[in-house]
């Protein structure tokens, strides 16, 4: 079992969001843990400062739970998803446009996030969310 820190972001009172440490591309950004998000999903403007606009492929499946279920998805093979020790290499996101998760922590004065790690990597590796110590803990390590 692995345990990784957890930052816990204030919502200004509305809420709580988690956030951890993600290695993409080579370089460390920070993303939302989302127990409700069935799949981890990037950022699109984020992610195309570091591919070409064409590895995106066009999704035909609907982004349900953002308040639309209009808005094109794609789809992307990462080389390599890095959560604190777990690494998992060619990793399947969804990619979108998250611009309002990111405009809405500008208004907060908190840092941009790439994206929302998802059920998809929480189901696989075991994930359990501790509030009282924030950390998230994988058992199901390869």
């Amino acid at each position: 079992m692995i345990k990784i820190p957890l930052e816990i972001l204030n919502l200004e009172d509305d809420g709580f969001h988690l956030l951890v440490d993600v290695q993409i591309f080579n370089k460390l950004f920070k993303a939302v843990v989302d127990t409700g998000a069935s799949r981890t999903v990037l950022d699109k403007i984020t992610v195309e400062e570091y591919i070409d606009a064409e590895a995106l492929l066009l999704s035909d499946k609907l982004s349900a739970g953002l308040g639309t279920n209009s808005m094109e998805s794609y789809m992307l093979t990462i080389p390599e998803l890095t959560i604190g020790p777990l690494s998992i290499p060619d990793f399947d996101v969804a990619v979108l446009d998250l611009s309002m998760i990111n405009i809405a922590y500008e208004k907060i004065e908190a840092l941009p996030v790439i994206g929302v790690i998802g059920g998809d990597v929480m189901m696989r590796y075991g994930a359990v969310i501790d509030y009282n110590f924030p950390d998230i803990c994988f058992s199901k390590i390869p």
